[in-house]
């Protein structure tokens, strides 16, 4: 692919690898109706489509530009898993409103929440969905087990509050070792699925639960009745490659990068700063697609800044290409991205979900 007219940095999706990962997860997860993926890596509209299309129709998201976006895809079930406070509650009751065809539900984790909830959506005369967010050792957001039974019960009195299910993060379960990770990630889960069955029989149903991300997804979806909530599978990442080879996917997303500069023979600037690959971890954060051996030892806004042990190996002007070692970040600093299929450019897809607001 020439890519002499293309200017860097940019975001390069490969849609074959896309549609590559999209069969391979509903094949992992065995069936649509175990699996609720996470669209927090890809954010893009023509993505979220192809996912409908491949039969996909319950979603997870983060924000309400991501819920959004799901709505205009057309998905029927769409679960926001972040805690939403202040106007976010407002923008939920909006969505509603605007994307009657989709099911829109979010987390609580304390009875407050649940009563915010119950006030906003009772002004409508709607009914918010809620699933309670479980705290299985991750420590980020959650309530414990043993304090979700009390929080379920004192949903029941309120009259604009349905609870429809369990969420379950267990972004720590992340050992390379996939018989550690299943070992830890199993007795987790055991309080979770405690959990279940006693409000099976305190509430007379059976709720549904969300779980994982994309290291716990070998375990869940072969040990648990859960629907499986991974992220990154759908472009996967240098990272999660290297650390999860039990999971096939094939990495669908690259940075185009430009050498600006040659301080010396061995010392290079590429194009490719803070704004425009993932920077929150350790060198590498990108691994650059050349076999000449590199270290990666400065990184600033817009520059990145490498030594190789050949001399002269690059030149400025000269592309290169690389796979983001976190791809998630590094999609929403990019406004669109360019698609190829079979080694030609054939579309760009705008990121719309980057932004904090779409329409609502």
């Amino acid at each position: 692919m020439n890519f002499s007219q293309l200017d860097t940095p940019a975001l390069l999706i490969d849609r074959d690898k896309v549609e590559h990962n999209i069969h391979l997860a509903l094949e992992y997860a065995g069936a649509p109706d175990r699996f609720r993926p996470h669209v927090k890596t890809h954010k893009m509209l023509e993505v979220a489509r192809m996912q409908v299309a491949a039969g996909i129709y319950k979603f997870k998201c983060a924000t309400i530009a991501e819920a959004e976006m799901l709505g205009m895809a057309g998905a029927k079930d769409v679960l926001i898993a972040y805690p939403l406070q202040g106007p976010k509650v407002n923008r939920l009751l909006v969505l509603t409103d605007k994307y009657p065809g989709t099911m829109f539900s979010a987390l609580i984790d304390n009875p407050a929440s649940a009563e915010h909830f119950n006030c906003v959506f009772a002004e409508a005369g709607k009914t918010a969905r809620v699933y309670i967010d479980l705290n299985n050792g991750h420590f980020r957001t959650g309530i414990s087990a043993a304090l979700a039974y009390d929080l379920a019960l004192s949903c029941e009195p309120l009259d604009h509050v349905e609870l429809v299910g369990l969420h379950c993060y267990d972004g720590h379960i992340r050992m390379s070792s996939l018989e550690e990770r299943t070992a830890a990630s199993r007795t987790a889960f055991e309080e979770v699925t405690d959990l279940r069955e006693r409000l099976a029989e305190a509430l007379q149903k059976r709720l549904p639960i969300v779980a994982g991300g994309s290291p716990s997804f070998s375990v869940h979806r072969k040990h648990h009745e859960v629907e499986c909530s991974p992220g990154t599978w759908i472009f996967w990442d240098q990272r999660y490659g290297e650390v999860y080879p039990e999971q096939a996917f094939q990495k669908a997303a690259m940075v185009a990068t430009r050498v600006i500069s040659k301080t010396d023979a061995h010392t290079y600037c590429l194009d490719l700063g803070h704004k425009s690959i993932a920077s929150e971890m350790t060198f590498p954060r990108v691994a650059l697609q050349t076999p000449h051996e590199l270290t990666q030892i400065g990184h600033s806004e817009e520059h990145l800044v490498i030594k190789t042990v050949e001399a002269d190996v690059f030149q400025p002007g000269e592309v290169l290409l690389g796979y983001p070692y976190h791809v998630c970040p590094t999609v929403a600093l990019y406004e669109r991205a360019h698609v190829f299929r079979g080694g030609e450019l054939v579309d760009e897809w705008k990121v719309i979900a980057r932004d904090r607001k779409i329409t609502v």
